[in-house]
């Protein structure tokens, strides 16, 4: 019997993805989640970070900044505006990105919540580009 179900990653204007994975982890506000096949069912948000999903014949990884997941009867939908592969990401555009959010993040003006998503934004950028 297979162990793998279905992931679908949608934006407003496209379908990004959809494929069978038998493993997603997900950076989800309650930390870094895995789901697997008959995983209960879950709502959640998503902060930024990586979305690694793991497949029979390998791995696709995707940088997302926000977004919703919805799992159920072993169909993953992740819905995102902000989601970029990372073959799509070169060295010079994350670090443009690092330092257009470092000076948000040091301004007085921004909220809390701001601060928390920057620097989740800021630290996994930095993992990718090393």
């Amino acid at each position: 019997m297979s162990e793998n179900f279905t992931v679908e990653i949608i934006s407003p204007d496209k379908s990004i993805l959809k494929a069978e994975a038998n493993e997603v982890t997900i950076p989800s506000y309650e930390g870094q989640m895995g789901i697997l096949k008959d995983h209960i069912p879950l709502i959640t948000f998503l902060r930024p970070g990586l979305i690694i999903i793991k497949e029979n014949s390998g791995e696709k990884k995707f940088f997302i900044e926000e977004g919703t997941v919805e799992f159920s009867n072993n169909n993953l939908l992740i819905l995102t505006s902000t989601v970029k592969s990372l073959d799509s990401l070169d060295k010079n555009s994350i670090d443009i990105i690092i330092k257009t959010s470092e000076e948000k993040i040091s301004k007085d003006e921004i909220s809390d919540k701001e601060k928390y998503l920057l620097s989740y934004k800021i630290d996994t950028l930095k993992t990718i580009n090393q």
